[in-house]
């Protein structure tokens, strides 16, 4: 039996105020084109499919369109569950009629354990679902954190659950000592939002979204898929990728992955503005790209924003490193009043504490100079 596994869509993400909603479709038209190829048995969508709870129309639109090319014209089965960034109600809209065309689509947690099978794999769907919600389904007041939840749930599957089939569990959620980036929202404060890996021991495999890499873990059997794009610039260095599971009738599996072309990747470029300016740089860079862009000149530089947006029309974000590093060293000031120092040596310990230029021996003359006459004045007065 072959699934292919994905998650983390987030159709209608916005980012630093550029909706990728057309960045998706083509990327999505992709993903089509190798269900097509692969013919799997089925698509396994392991939550977050919108970035929001109400998605902005053209999100709708598109999730619709590719769900119907999937299902519909290419006739693979989909199963698919509600993850933290979407509306659970609105998920589960439609879908007691869409198991009849093999749409398992579970939007909202039930206190119905029976799996999902699928040509011999029985795919058992956990929704995301805050402690609470699952405390009360259960009426367990033991349950307080999202691995009370989780062992909750899986307990209630084991007791139905036949160890000698392939089982796989799709499910939304965060396996403590899962690799996180920017684009991730918390699940719950402190480390109460974490599961643990074993829990997920009964399971051929575990299909999961939430996190967007796809080795956020190293486990034999526990996969994240990633997103299918990149959503903060703490994901630029991933690999994005799907994957493609083949299991036997005894859960057995081999995993491989397919990789992706966005039209636009998401990049970091770091230099001093005359270099990423020049034809000899930029010629041999995909300017179209989304960029975050860091500067490494000291001094005044005037609009380098535009500047850089003639060459890289993409840039999303752009810092100064000069800036970042005299930061560093802001944060870490302290009030000099209470020492015994003169004012020569306050000013040179101010200044290096401000910036990340050498206080040379011509500024301390230069600033000699200006301390002596001041005091004097006020000397005077």
């Amino acid at each position: 039996m072959k699934f292919i596994h994905t998650a983390d869509w987030h159709l209608g993400k916005l980012v630093h105020g550029v909706y990728m909603t057309e960045n998706q479709r083509e990327i999505l038209e992709q993903f089509v084109q190798v269900v097509a190829e692969e013919q799997p048995d089925a698509v396994v969508i392991a939550g977050d499919l919108y970035d929001r709870s109400v998605p902005p129309t053209d999100a709708v639109e598109l999730l619709d369109q590719i769900l119907f090319k999937i299902n519909v014209e290419l006739k693979t089965p989909i199963v698919s569950i509600a993850g933290n960034h979407d509306s659970a109600e609105r998920l589960s809209f439609g879908s007691s009629w869409y198991k009849h065309s093999q749409f398992y689509l579970s939007g909202k947690l039930t206190n119905t354990f029976t799996p999902v099978q699928v040509n011999g794999v029985n795919f058992y769907l956990v929704p995301y679902a805050e402690p609470g919600v699952v405390r009360q389904l259960l009426e367990d007041d033991s349950i307080h954190s999202h691995h009370d939840a989780m062992k909750a749930l899986i307990g209630k599957m084991e007791e139905t659950l036949n160890p000698n089939e392939p089982n796989v569990l799709v499910g939304h959620a965060f396996v403590l000592g899962g690799k996180t980036s920017d684009s991730e929202r918390v699940l719950s404060v402190g480390g109460s939002g974490c599961v643990g890996a074993e829990l997920f021991e009964p399971f051929s495999y575990t299909a999961l979204g939430h996190l967007h890499s796809p080795d956020a873990i190293n486990h034999q059997k526990v996969k994240y898929s990633g997103s299918l794009l990149k959503y903060s610039f703490s994901e630029a260095k991933q690999n994005k990728s799907i994957s493609i599971i083949e299991m036997d009738d005894k859960g057995q599996f081999t995993h491989r992955y397919r990789s992706l072309t966005p039209t636009h990747d998401m990049r970091e470029l770091e230099g001093h503005l005359d270099e990423l300016l020049d034809p000899s740089f930029y010629e041999k860079q995909r300017v179209h790209d989304y960029l975050k862009i860091s500067l490494l000149d000291e001094g005044a530089l005037i609009d380098p924003i535009n500047k850089l947006r003639q060459v890289y029309p993409n840039v999303l974000h752009l810092e100064r490193k000069i800036d970042l590093t005299d930061m560093k060293k802001k944060q870490s000031y302290n009030a000099m009043q209470g020492d015994k120092k003169s004012e020569i040596e306050l000013f040179e310990q101010f200044y290096n504490e401000m910036t990340s230029a050498e206080f040379t021996n011509d500024k301390k003359s230069v600033m000699a100079e200006v301390i002596e006459k001041v005091l004097k004045e006020e000397g005077a007065k």
